[in-house]
């Protein structure tokens, strides 16, 4: 549930310096719509990105359903230079939420290509976001949840959500580093046409690289070269199973945002180490579920005041690495977009709620029609929830679905029939044998 736009505090001045005049549409087109390659050779038409959003709108058994599909056939008639979907988990033993699309096997592979046929007609890239949650995934809909260490997640009040983990022992490792390059090699076969490994947001590779959670004293533990060999490795696997040419991105987090956690220079460093392995495209983002920086009310006023909140991070890993970036978290302005890439700042802008709510934005700005994209923040009143973004993630959860149903997005969707929906689905989950 914590895919998609990510906010995240930065030491930015109250000023956006590198926000540009207005002076009309045909001054601020020219690298939005300007196409990018890769360094695999792929070329993306233009750099409007949907980032990964939780759909959690797969079947229960695990399958790309209709409603999923449709909603990527309606972004991708939007001629985006590139589509990556939400969770893609890679074991049906460990779920992030009820919904999620698992590939393991073959088994749901007619609706998988399905899906990666989405796109067909336009130019557009639809890469599958793989993952695996570790330890932050919710009791109910899990028996048994699996981490580096035996660390569990503390969110106060809400800490009982979650299991305590247990210590990943060897053999399982490299069984959950085979699951990653198989499930993209599946992907591929279906026809996407490149994948995403999921290293952000306290999901099991973020886990790995955090001190906090990563309280190992073997190979996979300690020292940042050994708590980044699991990520290593997952990218050398997938490598092995796609082959060269084919495009292999990651979403990392620019820092975890918590005391004695994964911070920015530990981050820039992995980033190095991830550029020389030949990294395709590396995606900025930040915050775990225990500090869930994308959910407004983590955030300061002046934080929310600005956009593209990791630019400062960005600016300083960009000397580190000459592999492309895309940085997600706050772009609502096209002016704004257009500076950071003219300014060789990112070489991508991703983009996730607003493409809830904007199904055609990248055709709204390159034909005109917007020039800025906003996105609610609804709440229900009870602060524990939306603290946590108990009702603003599946708030856009459902604006996907109506997508994907042909309805049209709905921004005054109520916030508590959203989550009553929410309840409903996790309760019947939880009658359902894992």
């Amino acid at each position: 549930m914590l895919s998609g736009i990510i906010l995240a505090e930065s030491k930015q001045p109250e000023t956006n310096s590198f926000i540009i005049p207005y002076f009309g549409w045909k001054n601020v087109l020219k690298h939005c719509a300007s196409a990018f390659t890769l360094p695999c050779g792929t070329v993306l038409t233009n750099r409007i990105a949907k980032s990964a959003l939780s759909e959690n709108i797969g079947s229960y058994s695990h399958a790309p359903t209709p409603t999923l599909i449709q909603a990527y056939r309606v972004w991708a008639s939007g001629h985006p230079g590139l589509l990556i979907t939400g969770n893609i988990m890679v074991d049906k033993r460990a779920l992030g939420e009820p919904r999620n699309v698992v590939i393991e096997d073959y088994t749901h592979f007619d609706q998988l290509q399905e899906w990666a046929n989405a796109v067909k007609g336009t130019e557009v890239h639809l890469w599958p976001q793989i993952n695996h949650p570790g330890r932050q995934a919710f009791s109910w809909i899990n028996k048994e949840v699996v981490a580096p260490s035996k660390v569990s997640i503390k969110l106060g009040g809400a800490s009982w959500l979650f299991r305590e983990p247990k210590p990943l022992e060897e053999f399982e490792i490299w069984e959950i580093i085979k699951r990653f390059g198989n499930t993209a090699r599946i992907c591929k076969e279906a026809g996407f046409t490149g994948c995403q490994i999921h290293g952000a947001h306290g999901y099991l590779v973020s886990q790995f690289l955090s001190p906090l959670t990563n309280q190992r004293n073997d190979q996979w533990g300690g020292s940042l070269v050994n708590r980044a060999r699991f990520v290593v490795e997952i990218y050398k696997e997938i490598r092995k199973q796609v082959g060269p040419k084919y495009p292999i991105g990651i979403k990392i987090n620019s820092a975890d945002f918590q005391r004695g956690g994964f911070d920015e220079l530990e981050s820039m460093q992995v980033v190095e180490i991830l550029s020389q392995l030949g990294m395709d495209l590396i995606e900025i983002s930040g915050g775990t579920y225990e500090r869930p920086t994308m959910v407004k009310g983590n955030r300061k006023k002046s934080t929310e005041e600005r956009e593209a909140y990791f630019l400062d991070y960005i600016e300083k890993v960009r000397q580190k690495t000459d592999k492309p970036l895309m940085l997600t978290g706050g772009f609502r302005t096209v002016s704004v977009m257009e500076t950071a890439l003219a300014n060789q700042k990112v070489d991508i802008v991703g983009l996730g709620r607003p493409f809830c709510l904007y199904p055609q934005l990248a055709q709204d700005i390159f034909k005109e029609k917007k020039s800025h994209f906003s996105t609610p923040i609804p709440k229900i009143g009870v602060p524990l929830l939306d603290r946590i973004g108990g009702v603003e993630l599946p708030w856009y959860e459902m604006q996907i679905q109506r997508l994907g149903e042909g309805q049209k997005p709905d921004p005054k969707l109520s916030g508590l029939r959203v989550f009553g929906t929410t309840i409903s689905r996790l309760i019947r989950k939880s009658f359902q044998k894992n």
